[in-house]
């Protein structure tokens, strides 16, 4: 999709139409990452669309916090199936198709959504398949380090190809994450784009002298050394909300940013809120949730010069080179001491936000759900 049909107000070309009938889907969801709050404001824009959602849940458990959001959205199942990414060992991923069948036996569901490209892999129920890749350990590869894939993620790159081939549609979150994921797995048919949306909702108030940056600053795509580097030297302090310590181990050490550690999303937002200016420094990115949310706010946006950025937010926030702290330092400074120019760019970024929101998400989700099962009658996988 691009940016010129971000402002584009006509309907999708396969329009929904009143009275189409209520259809239940089975979506998949971890607590772990930026899939929750995709999972949530998708699932809940969808209702206006007809479109009911059984939550099922991989990995480790939610919060109480988590779970009272998402059962004010639809049912939530947890299960005792794990993530591919928090895995080492394929087999361990063996019995997430007879699970998700009898989850679309035990809730009658129309359409499986997977937000894992793996969890298709088995799927022989004759039932449509949505999967969307929100991100990879193999695209991240791809744009991390160099060389090979190493001989024990080479098995995720199989798994996932499997995956695409048995999806009946697949998803990505910007054209910059479909274009890593044609270089990783060749060109893919039935690959479309579906950008995200944000329901995030802001007041006016006076920003506040600091900037703000949220992520999982234990993985090495989010750049957090650059952010901590720049601290050191930047006239307003920079403030991070999210982990640094990760399930295998990962950790990071800051010696100039300030950590306020992994906080509930309602105050991330408030701290978005208030800061005068949001970075992100990501070096690998398939979309970019707080960049959006920070848009939302009206803050001033400083990003890494990467595609999916540029294909979002061009004209619309200050790009840097995210391997130069410097360039960050020059570019925070510049926003901090000219108050016109802030606000500027905070209305641009605000202005653009207003496009990407979940009901044109759940437009497009819900349009692809209808295309797929008004198709004629499908053959049963078992009998192919």
């Amino acid at each position: 999709m691009s940016l010129s049909a971000l402002n584009d107000e006509r309907s999708p070309q396969a329009a929904l139409r009143t009275g189409d009938r209520e259809l239940r889907i089975l979506m998949t969801v971890d607590a772990v990452g930026g899939v929750w709050r995709y999972a949530m404001d998708c699932a809940d824009a969808l209702r206006e669309f007809s479109v009911s959602t059984v939550f099922a849940g991989f990995g480790p458990q939610p919060s109480s916090q988590q779970r009272e959001e998402a059962e004010a959205i639809g049912e939530l199942v947890w299960l005792d199936q794990p993530l591919d990414w928090m895995t080492e060992d394929e087999s361990e991923l063996e019995t997430i198709p007879s699970v998700l069948e009898r989850l679309v036996d035990d809730h009658r569901i129309d359409i499986l959504h997977l937000n894992l490209p793996s969890q298709a892999v088995g799927i022989r129920r004759d039932i449509p398949v949505v999967t969307v890749s929100h991100s990879c350990l193999v695209t991240w590869w791809e744009t991390m380090r160099t060389g090979p894939l190493p001989d024990h993620w080479l098995w995720h790159r199989r798994r996932n190809a499997e995956g695409f081939s048995r999806a009946d549609a697949i998803v990505a979150p910007s054209r910059s994450h479909a274009d890593a994921i044609a270089r990783s797995y060749g060109q893919i048919p039935g690959l479309s784009v579906v950008h995200n949306g944000t329901a995030a909702r802001f007041d006016p108030v006076d920003k506040q002298s600091f900037v703000f940056a949220a992520g999982r600053w234990w993985d090495d795509g989010k750049n957090v050394g650059v952010l901590d580097a720049a601290a050191g030297k930047s006239v307003w302090p920079i403030h991070l909300a999210g982990p640094l310590h990760g399930p295998n181990g990962q950790m990071i050490i800051l010696h100039h940013a300030r950590s306020l550690g992994s906080l509930p999303h309602r105050e991330v937002l408030g701290l978005v809120r208030r800061a005068g200016i949001l970075v992100s420094p990501s070096l690998y990115e398939p979309f970019g949730l707080a960049a959006l949310e920070g848009a939302r706010a009206g803050a001033a946006l400083i990003l890494s010069d990467i595609p999916v950025y540029h294909e979002l937010w061009d004209e619309a926030a200050i790009f840097f080179d995210p391997t130069a702290p410097d360039q960050l330092v020059e570019a925070i400074d510049l926003l901090a001491g000219d108050p016109q120019l802030r606000r500027r760019m905070g209305e641009r970024a605000l202005a653009r936000s207003l496009g990407l929101t979940p009901e044109r998400q759940a437009r497009g989700m819900a349009t692809i759900y209808r295309g797929l099962v008004s198709q004629p009658a499908r053959q049963s996988l078992s009998e192919a």
